[in-house]
């Protein structure tokens, strides 16, 4: 009887195994990844007009914690953009981070939220990502060069950008959720 007991005991304990290890984890599930892409724009979406005198935004691509490249002005094609810049280490970001991951889902079909890690590694950036569940892409700028062609010395930062890239405002040192919410409205939102 214990024969022929051990084998199925065997494969229930693999199943449950393989259910408990499966999920999440895989490249395209990533915090931050491809999948937090966003879809076309709505139709009929109001935007403000940006002022003629404002600059171009510095393109870049870059790529997203699963690998996948992007490229900034396929993203501002037919949307603004707000760029986060960031650290998993920064005690500033995260006190911000949840609010500001609301804030984006608020805005999720209208406005582009980039994550932008800087001064990271891919380990705790994805626990960072996790613990305050940010929904949207975020590449990991390993060597600056997005830090340094947005002026960026230290985290956090915000900068929007509006459809077609122009630099509308942006913030040395960051500003908290509230802030960025009005800002958007006075300055991107019809």
């Amino acid at each position: 009887m214990r024969k022929k007991l051990l084998p199925a005991i065997l494969v229930a304990a693999a199943l449950v195994l393989g259910a408990c290890t499966g999920g999440d984890d895989t490249p395209e599930k990533r915090a931050g990844g491809a999948h937090a892409l966003p879809g076309p724009a709505p139709t009929g979406l109001a935007l403000k007009a940006p002022p003629t005198d404002s600059p171009t935004a510095p393109r870049f691509s870059a790529t997203l914690t699963d690998g996948t490249d992007v490229d900034v002005s396929t993203l501002w094609a037919d949307r603004p953009v707000v760029l986060t810049f960031f650290s998993s280490w920064c005690t500033i970001c995260a006190d911000r981070q949840d609010a500001m991951s609301e804030l984006a889902r608020t805005y999720q079909d209208r406005v582009v939220f980039l994550g932008v890690a800087g001064e990271d590694e891919a380990d705790p950036l994805d626990e960072y990502l996790r613990t305050h569940k940010v929904e949207y892409p975020v590449v990991l700028d390993e060597s600056m060069n997005v830090w340094r062609a947005y002026a960026v010395r230290e985290p956090p930062a915000v900068v929007i950008l509006s459809k077609d890239g122009r630099l509308l405002r942006g913030w040395p040192g960051g500003i908290d959720a509230a802030t960025l919410d009005t800002q958007l409205k006075e300055h991107i939102l019809g």
